[in-house]
């Protein structure tokens, strides 16, 4: 078993609480001399001193998880990689940095991702105005980026929403899969909203272009689409129940995000409102029991909860309260140009945010086989695999040639909990051979024999040779 060092996680933890290791050590029932060690990483954190930690103090068992480590070392070889004119850094040493100086390593992240957010905006704000790059000036890192990270640091789990939602759901008597009448009734009775299915049936409106929700405060009337499903209808309505039952909380959690921009605040706002519909909708205890009852099997919890592929994957990537984890998933949704819509992480793993995502990445095949779902055994160039699940998902509410909407939809875990889903049936999880060698994007990843890279990663040459066709500025046939 691998042993986990945290001295300097434990050292600053012991410093924010004002405490001499002799103080704490006591306070663990440890020796000063092996709290000392424990502190200098001569000795591995075991778990029952992190069970002591959390009884004691109250501490969250993440904060030393190794997992929070591998997605910081993530992040610093991404924007480590972008820094204009400076060295390589070697894989030692960005991992010593992780794992000795946290805060400054976060530091460093954040003011990478604030370069690379300007430099992206000058050079598409360049392009539309016709001028060189050096002529824009560098504006606020993007909304939808600062409200993702803000998920992503909570590891998408808000417990203050989580919590109050399942806690209604009991008391408004809400049975799982058949919601949509209880909440209209909520609606009526407490807030004076009637819900109203009418929404796209005007004649001479533009096909498919009908908005799914528009609420009417005056008139205390929610107007949902016409074309939604149950569970859909549901969803909506719980979304406007979380501005009228919870909006206060709501604020106060987009206020403290230290987001930049109102327009920031706002898109934080929906996000929240969006997390309480989820969680009201799939409660956890219940939705978590059925999960590891069914193995994760994404279609017949979306049987028995009543809601559809994408939902289903969505609410499994949250499931990380610390007394009553799942297992950790990332959750992404692309397009076939390969943009990501939706992009939430419960575990270490992620993409490049920049020149987009591996090409062997089993979500693009997900395009080729509609509504099958796929399976993949992926390895990263860190040695991390990956037991990865995809699938197209289709939308279209409009009649005849109305323009429809297709995704891929992928939910992915570290290979350690591939056996607990159903999707590990018949894949051989311990052999490597199997593992689809995959990376974060071509800009950020090292694989230099990959077939199907495009380009060098950023800041690096890869040895080019006038003879060989690799690389080649035009295609070679």
């Amino acid at each position: 078993m691998k042993k986990t060092f945290m001295g300097v996680r434990l050292r600053r933890l012991r410093e924010e609480r004002g405490l001499t290791q002799v103080a704490l050590a006591r306070a663990l029932e440890l020796s000063p001399s092996y709290l000392n060690q424990l502190e200098q990483n001569q000795r591995p954190l075991t778990v029952p001193v992190l069970l002591k930690l959390n009884a004691v103090f109250g501490v969250d068992v993440q904060r030393f998880s190794e997992d929070d480590e591998a997605r910081l070392i993530a992040d610093l070889r991404e924007v480590l990689g972008e820094a204009p004119g400076g060295e390589a850094v070697a894989q030692a040493e960005i991992r010593e940095l992780a794992a000795s100086m946290p805060a400054v390593a976060r530091v460093l992240v954040a003011l990478g991702r604030r370069q690379r957010d300007a430099l992206e905006r000058e050079e598409a704000w360049a392009a539309r105005l016709g001028l060189d790059r050096g002529e824009v000036a560098a504006a606020k890192p993007m909304p939808y980026e600062e409200v993702r990270d803000f998920f992503y640091a909570r590891h998408n789990y808000i417990d203050e929403l989580d919590s109050l939602a399942e806690r209604l759901f009991e008391a408004w008597l809400l049975s799982p899969g058949a919601v949509a009448a209880g909440l209209e009734l909520r609606l009526l009775q407490a807030h004076g909203v009637q819900v109203l299915r009418d929404l796209g049936l005007e004649e001479g409106g533009p096909a498919g272009a009908e908005a799914l929700r528009l609420f009417d405060p005056g008139r205390r009337l929610l107007r949902l689409s016409a074309h939604l499903a149950p569970g859909q209808q549901a969803f909506q309505m719980a979304t406007e129940l979380a501005f009228l039952e919870a909006g206060d909380l709501i604020r106060e959690l987009a206020e403290g995000a230290a987001l930049s921009s109102e327009e920031a605040r706002r898109l934080a706002r929906i996000g929240l409102a969006n997390y309480f519909a989820g969680a009201l909708v799939l409660p956890y205890r219940r939705f978590l029991a059925a999960a590891e009852q069914l193995r994760y099997d994404i279609e017949r919890l979306g049987q028995a909860f009543g809601v559809a592929f994408e939902t289903v994957c969505h609410r499994l990537s949250t499931l990380q309260r610390p007394e009553a984890r799942g297992v950790p998933f990332f959750f992404v949704r692309v397009d076939r140009a390969g943009n990501i819509s939706k992009r939430q992480s419960a575990t270490d793993f992620h993409f490049s945010r920049i020149g987009g995502t591996c090409p062997l990445w089993n979500v693009y095949e997900a395009f080729a086989q509609p509504g099958r779902v796929l399976t993949q055994l992926a390895a990263m160039p860190d040695g991390r695999a990956y037991l990865w699940v995809a699938r197209s998902v289709s939308r279209g509410y409009g009649g005849y040639g109305a323009p429809g909407k297709t995704f891929a939809v992928g939910l992915g875990c570290d290979l350690r909990h591939g056996e607990r889903l159903v999707y590990s049936k018949g894949l051989n999880l311990r052999d490597p051979e199997a593992y689809t060698p995959i990376g974060a994007g071509c800009k950020v990843c090292e694989r230099e024999a990959c077939p199907q890279r495009a380009f060098p990663p950023v800041g690096r040459s890869l040895a080019v040779d006038e003879h060989s066709s690799r690389f080649a500025p035009y295609p070679v046939r």
